[in-house]
């Protein structure tokens, strides 16, 4: 475990209002060109809030991301853990120490090594040996804020420590979004708050990568790759939609043949690839 002082804090937590004075942090932060995306949510959640969060981090797995989270129960966990399946970088921030003799909560002490065994990091500002109190989850919520660029909150009751992250984003002015939800649930209440107040909706994952900018880091990367003049044709007709050969030779006017050629080539290259009959611009090269 190694202590990090204040010149060697990451630059987005040291430009809010109380920043730590120290960090203690087990195993690796990300690169600073990582965009650190902060996911948080009910420890009750949904199936609903469940499949979102889910989807949510998949979407990322083409990028330079981070997710950070607060190791906690429901949302937090499912955002961890489904970077870890998508091999996305992760931060979780207890509101404990990190020995493990205290890491709180005491049933994600297997998930927390699993963050570390992938590269991730989890880290704290509480001495190593500090065990979690009602008061170090609120005080624990400004370094998931301050440590991100965006925080989404997917479910929250009104009244939760979630809102408290949300609000401290907008005070430290992050983007915050959030995801709405059925009317009648108690876990809608908190993002409808959120949204009534100016935080960004989210209604699909294209929303998120709409927001973080992504789409255009992506096609930036695509202008990197060599491609002929016919081949950029198929790229740009191909981002619009997936699109069968038979669509892609009436679209461009060129002979079967002459598309064929033209798809091996951008498939040798990784920029497209064919699933279930159509052909797609290939987001995981």
């Amino acid at each position: 475990m190694s202590e990090t002082h204040t010149q060697n804090i990451p630059a987005l937590l040291r430009e809010i209002s109380d920043p730590p004075k120290k960090l203690y942090v087990r195993g690796t932060l990300p690169t600073k060109d990582t965009i650190t995306v902060c996911i948080v949510g009910s420890r009750k959640y949904s199936a609903y809030g469940k499949e979102v969060c889910e989807k949510l981090v998949a979407s990322l797995a083409p990028y330079k991301v981070s997710i950070v989270s607060g190791l906690a129960l429901g949302i937090d966990s499912i955002a961890h853990e489904s970077a870890l399946r998508h091999k996305i970088h992760t931060i979780a921030v207890p509101g404990s120490g990190l020995d493990p003799s205290v890491l709180y909560p005491r049933s994600h002490r297997r998930l927390a090594e699993s963050i570390l065994a992938s590269g991730g990091a989890l880290l704290s500002e509480f001495e190593p040996t500090f065990k979690a109190t009602t008061w170090s989850f609120p005080q624990r919520n400004r370094i998931m804020a301050g440590l991100s660029k965006i925080v989404i909150v997917v479910e929250a009751e009104k009244k939760s420590g979630t809102l408290i992250t949300a609000r401290l984003a907008m005070e430290y002015n992050r983007d915050v979004a959030a995801v709405p939800g059925p009317i009648f649930s108690k876990n809608s209440e908190g993002p409808h708050h959120l949204i009534k107040n100016g935080a960004i909706p989210i209604t699909s994952p294209g929303d998120l990568i709409e927001i973080l900018n992504l789409e255009k880091q992506e096609k930036e990367e695509n202008l990197n790759i060599d491609l002929s003049p016919d081949e950029q044709k198929i790229v740009l007709l191909l981002e619009q939609e997936p699109l069968t050969r038979n669509e892609i030779v009436e679209n461009l006017e060129l002979s079967t043949t002459e598309c064929s050629a033209l798809l091996t080539k951008l498939e040798l290259k990784g920029v497209v690839r064919e699933s279930f009959g159509k052909l797609h611009i290939d987001l995981q090269r």
